[in-house]
């Protein structure tokens, strides 16, 4: 198959760390892509930055997309006061369904280019092929053209090659 590379670890365990600041019993797709737009000098992060994606732009468009969910099912944010979670650095958070499948999507890609190692902007292409969940929602509400993106994620892993 393929070997796991050293930037693939480390955003495994940004990603952890991201779920755990959130308070997060699960380690989400969001939090993959959050850690990818923490991680300089991988080209996931150089794809990000070009369109304008940091970090605080990817909070930004998450915090929209879950005051947007809620706003749909009646509920007001503004209504509560909720204040940041406790966390617990010695809880792990689980990896949910949505990261499981993001590290699927991106071992495929890596198949599919018969490269040999997983690498940040395959775990890129991993999260922006989901059709549905919070990310795409929150790429949405950010205007992102998510298509464009993995575009530019693929050229980059194209020059890699």
């Amino acid at each position: 198959m393929f070997r796991s590379h050293h930037e693939a670890r480390a955003i495994a365990e940004r990603a952890r760390d991201e779920a755990r600041t959130a308070g997060s019993p699960t380690l989400e797709a969001e939090h993959i892509l959050l850690a990818l737009s923490a991680e300089p000098g991988t080209a996931a992060y150089e794809v990000l930055a070009s369109a304008g994606l940091d970090h605080d732009a990817i909070r930004e468009a998450l915090d929209a997309e879950f005051a947007e969910s809620l706003t749909g099912v009646g509920v007001s944010l503004s209504a509560f006061d909720l204040r940041q979670p406790a966390t617990d650095p010695a809880r792990t958070p689980r990896w949910s369904q949505s990261a499981k499948l993001v590290f699927q999507r991106a071992a495929n890609a890596v198949a599919r280019r018969r490269d040999r190692r997983l690498e940040a902007a395959h775990l890129l292409v991993g999260v922006l092929d989901a059709r549905v969940g919070t990310v795409p929602r929150a790429l949405a509400l950010a205007g992102v053209d998510r298509d464009g993106l993995t575009g530019r994620a693929e050229a980059a892993l194209a020059q890699r090659g």
